[in-house]
């Protein structure tokens, strides 16, 4: 029985121990098989460079040339010359109201006039003065006589029959564009609505709102970059030119700037606005450079082909970059991508270098 015992299990412990030299067996061939990985990654050499501080905000397109037209007299409309989106040039004719009630009221005022200035005469002529010599009459004779005999009154009347004569026609106070016009011929004008508007799309601004916090960050002359959100690949840039010294009550500033226009931006759109200053030298790197590890900032630079690991503490950033306080010097080697599963001196090969 004990010779059974003893057979058995020394099988067994022979059976394991095969086994077990199989498993190193394999373990061997695996470890021998599969080759170090090698990570690929760019860099660009740390150097300082002038930083443009970026704030991002939402505004609205308007023309620094804006002129609403409105006929003073309620008369029939008797011919339109434009359109709207038609371009016109300073002094030429939008629209024009019928003549006849605005000329005879004209010539009314005139004749009106004419009578009260021989009136005028008579009065100067009873207080001792001769008519034709006006200039030697006192001047507080003068505004009495002028009052006494009518004079006054036709004058001003007269004048508002010529001003009304001279606003039958309206025109284009500056170069421009032909926008929101909506009169019809012979239909009678309105005194109270606007006829038309004339925009100068050269002189385009945009008007946004900024943080009280961010009033220090932004100065008249700033440059700005302005995106419609209609206009994907449409960009334009400008200066600030106002800042209105009020925050409201969402504690907001308004700040308006000067934009040039590609001929491709309109009165009204809505834009994205990034204002751009620049704060001098500075080391800067790419957002695609940092890293987080375990919640803190993390820059690899590349030490005789391996990736070293540094803790960063990083200042101001803009779309595409940060400025670094502390962790760099000028003259490193950063790694920009390829970064992700990085560890401390992890052997990288270089796929393209490049200077920012």
């Amino acid at each position: 029985m004990k010779y059974h015992y003893y057979l058995f299990l020394a099988i067994f412990l022979g059976t394991v121990a095969c086994s077990g030299n199989k498993k190193e067996q394999k373990e061997e061939t695996v470890e021998t098989t599969l080759p170090e990985a090698t990570n690929e990654v760019t860099t660009v050499l740390l150097k300082s460079t002038d930083f443009n501080h970026e704030l991002i905000s939402n505004g609205k397109l308007t023309a620094r040339r804006y002129a609403e037209l409105r006929f003073e007299s309620a008369e029939p409309i008797a011919a339109i010359y434009v359109k709207n989106g038609e371009r016109v040039n300073k002094g030429q004719k939008i629209a024009e109201l019928a003549p006849f009630r605005i000329q005879n009221k004209l010539q009314q005022a005139k004749n009106t006039l004419e009578q009260t200035r021989l009136e005028l005469q008579d009065v100067l002529i009873g207080q001792g003065y001769a008519p034709e010599d006006s200039t030697k009459v006192p001047a507080d004779i003068m505004q009495l006589a002028g009052i006494k005999s009518g004079y006054k009154q036709a004058l001003a009347q007269y004048e508002l029959a010529r001003h009304e004569e001279e606003k039958s026609v309206l025109r284009a106070p500056f170069d421009g564009v032909v926008a929101n016009l909506f009169g019809k011929q012979f239909n009678t004008a309105s005194t109270a609505d606007v006829f038309c508007v004339i925009i100068d799309p050269s002189s385009l601004a945009v008007s946004f709102s900024v943080l009280e916090s961010e009033l220090p960050l932004i100065k008249t002359g700033d440059k700005v970059e302005v995106s419609p959100f209609a206009l994907n690949d449409v960009k334009t840039t400008g200066q600030i030119t106002e800042v209105n010294p009020l925050v409201n009550t969402d504690g907001m500033v308004q700040v308006k700037a000067a934009v040039a226009n590609n001929g491709k931006l309109f009165e009204g759109m809505n834009a994205r606005v990034s204002i751009q200053r620049s704060l001098g030298q500075q080391l800067v790197i790419p957002k695609s450079a940092l890293v987080l590890r375990s919640g803190k900032q993390v820059i690899f630079t590349l030490v005789d082909g391996k990736a070293y690991w540094n803790y960063v503490t990083t200042g101001l950033e803009n779309a595409g970059h940060y400025t670094v306080t502390e962790g760099l010097k000028e003259g490193d080697t950063v790694i920009t991508s390829g970064n992700i599963n990085l560890a401390h001196e992890s052997p990288v090969k270089v796929a393209g270098a490049s200077e920012e």
